[in-house]
C-alpha cells in the first residue's frame, strides 16, 4: 500500500494493530485495581476511547461480568438506549446464543406516548423494554433519563435486569445517574463522572460477549 506521506504505519494488519494497541494499554495503564475478569472490559473501553482516565474510573458490581456472560449465554435480550449503541454491538455473538439486540426509542408507540406524557422517548422506551427484557442486559450510553428511569423501576421492583451497563455521557444528569446506579445491589458496570458515551458502552458489552463466546 502506497501512503502519500513520510509517515508509515507500523503495520496495516488489523489483528496486529489490535494486539499492539492492547499491549500499549497494558504497559501504560500499569498497576490497577481490576480483577482478571474485569480487566478485558477496562481494556476495550480504553481501546475505544484512548482515554485512560475513563478506563480507570470504571466501577463494577462484583457479579457484573459473570451475570453478563450468563445473560448472553442464556439468550437474553440486549436493550440499547439508542441506535448508535445497537449498531456498534457485535450481534453475531449475541445471536449465537439465541439473543437479539433491540432498541425501542424510535418505535411509533414510544414516540406517541412520550408526546402524550410530555416526557422523553428514552424514559418511555425503558418502560416498554422491561416488558420484553426480563433478565436481559441494558446498555445505556447516551440518555441519562433512560438510566434514571431504569433505576427507578429496579427500586420499585418493576425491572430485574441481568446486567446494566450504564455509561451515558453529558453535562445534565449524566454523572448523577451513574452515581445512583452504583448504589444499586444489582449487577452493573458504570463509570465516575461526565465521560462515557455509546462507543465505550458498546466496548464494554462486546468485551463480555467475547468472554461468553470463548466459553464455547
Amino acid at each position: 500500500m502506497d501512503f502519500k506521506t513520510d509517515f508509515k504505519p507500523m503495520t496495516v494488519q488489523p489483528q496486529e494493530i489490535e494486539e499492539m494497541s492492547f499491549q500499549i494499554i497494558t504497559d501504560e495503564l500499569g498497576e490497577h485495581p481490576f480483577t482478571e475478569e474485569q480487566y478485558p472490559v477496562v481494556q476495550r473501553v480504553i481501546h475505544a476511547s484512548a482515554d485512560f482516565d475513563l478506563g480507570r474510573s470504571l466501577v463494577f458490581h462484583p457479579d457484573a461480568v459473570k451475570s453478563g456472560i450468563e445473560a448472553i449465554r442464556s439468550g437474553k435480550i440486549v436493550v440499547a438506549d439508542v441506535q448508535m449503541v445497537q449498531v456498534g454491538i457485535s450481534k453475531n455473538r449475541i445471536e449465537k446464543f439465541g439473543g437479539e439486540v433491540k432498541v425501542y426509542i424510535s418505535d411509533r408507540d414510544v414516540m406517541e406516548e412520550a408526546k402524550r406524557l410530555n416526557t422523553t422517548r428514552a424514559i418511555i422506551s425503558m418502560r416498554k423494554a422491561i416488558k420484553e427484557a426480563d433478565g436481559g442486559i441494558f446498555c445505556i450510553g447516551n440518555a441519562p433519563t433512560a438510566l434514571l428511569e431504569l433505576i427507578r423501576m429496579v427500586k420499585e421492583g418493576e425491572a430485574k435486569p441481568g446486567l446494566v451497563i450504564g455509561m451515558p455521557v453529558g453535562f445534565v444528569s449524566a454523572a448523577e445517574s451513574k452515581e445512583e446506579l452504583a448504589k444499586l445491589d444489582i449487577p452493573f458496570i458504570t463509570n465516575i463522572g461526565r465521560k462515557g458515551g455509546s462507543p465505550v458502552t458498546v466496548a464494554a458489552l462486546n468485551a463480555i460477549s467475547i468472554m461468553a463466546e470463548k466459553l464455547g
